[in-house]
């Protein structure tokens, strides 16, 4: 593990703190970022990156257990490397928590788009965070950032 200072460490996704890394190149910026930083060291990554995909970068959703662009192309490899590589890094770390970008193909937790495009919501994980989760990693969205604010 990677020496620190005294805080917890915390994977947070690069996107929730402005970082060129969306699909669509739009930047992202948590309101509570500064109230963050006092409580944890954020390590940020973008499992899509991190998986060989680029930005800017068609949409990928879910499609009947695969990850596909809005193209069609099958991209479910680039999104398992990405994972894992983000699973390296969370053991490298130390960390037991992340904060990642909710409804992504990636790192949703809990609600996912559907695979359709067409911005529906459906019951399920992204990738990243299924294997976080599956090897001892709490994942929370942003939705639920004040939960690890008011973590002791």
């Amino acid at each position: 593990m990677v020496p620190m200072s005294k805080k917890e460490n915390l994977l947070i996704s690069a996107c929730l703190l402005g970082l060129y890394c969306r699909y669509d190149g739009k930047e992202l910026h948590l309101y509570c970022l500064p109230h963050l930083m006092e409580k944890y060291n954020l390590i940020p990554v973008c499992p899509e990156i991190l998986g060989g995909l680029g930005t800017p970068r068609s949409p990928v959703e879910i499609r009947n257990g695969r990850a596909v662009d809005k193209t069609g192309r099958d991209v479910q490899a680039y999104l398992e490397r990405g994972a894992n590589e983000t699973l390296k890094l969370a053991r490298l770390y130390g960390c037991r928590h992340a904060l990642l970008k909710e409804k992504s193909p990636s790192c949703g937790n809990g609600k996912i788009y559907d695979g359709t495009f067409s911005g529906t919501l459906i019951d399920g994980n992204g990738i990243t965070a299924e294997l976080l989760e599956e090897n001892g990693i709490t994942v929370y969205g942003e939705s639920r950032v004040e939960e690890l604010l008011d973590r002791p």
